[in-house]
């Protein structure tokens, strides 16, 4: 942990004991390529919003009809001094005035396998918790979503760019959840999403910090339009999903 710093603090009152690790602990991220580094499909892609476009590997645009347009690419300049990859998603085409039910963001489908340790759906459900960096060039409010495929629960959090051009990191503390498995094997576990642009049918509701039923008013309440302008653009590295209430560093 360090020289002068002891790796446990003992409480001689009551016997509990505090880690005081600050280091790299392993095999704790459970999303693969958080860092960007890989892009076997191709390192850019310009369309219409539509689901399922791969640029960076298990990261996939997600939308149900046209918000515009934007290009998706895997870039390596302006990044955290720790990463040298990051997805970007630029504003191609414009679209200032959203139709109800359209929406578009950046989803990661996790199989069942990979979120075994979380216990979701037994009485031994734990915590876990999201980070990631982020960097726009416009200060907009979007929605982080976590939805249980399988049984059509979800929980999610409202973040804004607090500054432009500026890497932050963002921490999301997720709370336990004792009903409704994830499943098990490579099914669809769940799906991760930044929602970044969003009409009325899915922004008309409340955000949900505590897991419950989805409704479409809820899943992206609050979002803003990234896609406003052309040139509009998000940057995202570092992403990391682990168990427990705390975000260590990125591994």
């Amino acid at each position: 942990v360090g020289a002068s710093t002891a790796a446990i603090t003992v409480n001689n009152s009551d016997g509990t004991c505090t880690a005081n690790i600050t280091n790299n602990l392993s095999n704790r991220n459970l999303i693969i390529n958080g860092a960007m580094q890989v892009a076997q499909r191709g390192t850019s892609s310009t369309t219409a919003i539509t689901s399922n476009t791969f640029v960076c590997d298990r990261f996939r645009t997600s939308g149900n009809s046209q918000i515009g347009a934007v290009t998706a690419s895997q870039t390596t300049t302006n990044l955290p001094a720790e990463f040298d990859h990051a997805l970007r998603y630029e504003c191609t085409t414009a679209d200032t005035s959203i139709a109800a039910g359209d929406h578009f963001g950046i989803s990661y489908v996790p199989e069942s396998q990979d979120l075994a340790r979380i216990a979701k759906g037994t009485s031994s459900a734990k915590p876990i918790t999201l980070s990631f960096y982020v960097r726009s060039n416009v200060q907009r409010t979007f929605v982080v979503e976590l939805t249980d495929s399988s049984n059509s629960r979800h929980v999610n959090f409202q973040k804004t760019v607090a500054a432009t051009n500026t890497w932050e990191r963002m921490v999301i503390n997720i709370p336990a959840d004792t009903s409704g498995s994830f499943g098990t094997g490579n099914s669809k576990a769940a799906e991760l999403t930044w929602w970044l642009a969003a009409g009325s049918t899915y922004t008309s509701g409340s955000i949900q910090n505590t897991w419950t039923s989805r409704s479409n008013a809820n899943i992206m309440a609050g979002t803003q339009n990234l896609n406003d302008t052309v040139g509009n653009f998000i940057e995202i590295t570092g992403v990391q999903l682990e168990v427990g209430s705390v975000a260590t560093d990125f591994e």
